[in-house]
């Protein structure tokens, strides 16, 4: 399966399940509840798309020993804050980071790095306050930021 397939593939999952997270209405702390859990699917998803695009290229641009140590390394990576993106596609390719590092700004930097916080915080148990237009609004802003490095590590 392609990178570009597989981050299909993903985004249709999580496509589906704010769909039902959307029929939620009138029980705010059932809403609340579905706006962890898609908290973390859309870190997920995020960290999984980033890991299938990458691992795409490695496949197809390099002998098969060099895409399986770029695999064996890409199952250490995780976390995907703005910082650790740009030194993962800045260590195939200084032109990479560059471009990651002009695109991750403002927004984009604080909905990612803000995602991935409200996940730790989930994760180990802490009380967060998230909304689901919230996580929406992160998922858009990831669903660019995967765009962008699929169209980077493309060309």
């Amino acid at each position: 399966m392609t990178g570009r397939a597989e981050v299909s593939r993903l985004q249709m999952r999580l496509d589906n399940v704010f769909a039902r997270a959307s029929t939620v209405s009138g029980d705010p702390e059932l809403q609340s509840d579905y706006a962890r859990y898609l908290c973390v699917l859309v870190a997920g998803f995020f960290e999984n798309a980033i890991v299938a695009l990458i691992l795409d290229v490695a496949q197809r641009r390099s002998a098969p020993e060099v895409a399986s140590f770029v695999e064996n390394q890409l199952d250490w990576w995780t976390n995907p804050n703005t910082e650790k993106i740009c030194a993962l596609l800045g260590a195939f390719s200084a032109g990479w980071r560059n471009a990651a590092e002009g695109f991750l700004v403002d927004e984009r930097k604080a909905s990612i790095n803000s995602l991935m916080a409200l996940r730790h915080k989930i994760a180990h148990g802490e009380s967060v306050g998230t909304t689901l237009s919230q996580v929406k609004a992160y998922y858009k802003t990831i669903q660019g930021v995967v765009s962008f490095i699929d169209e980077l590590v493309a060309g």
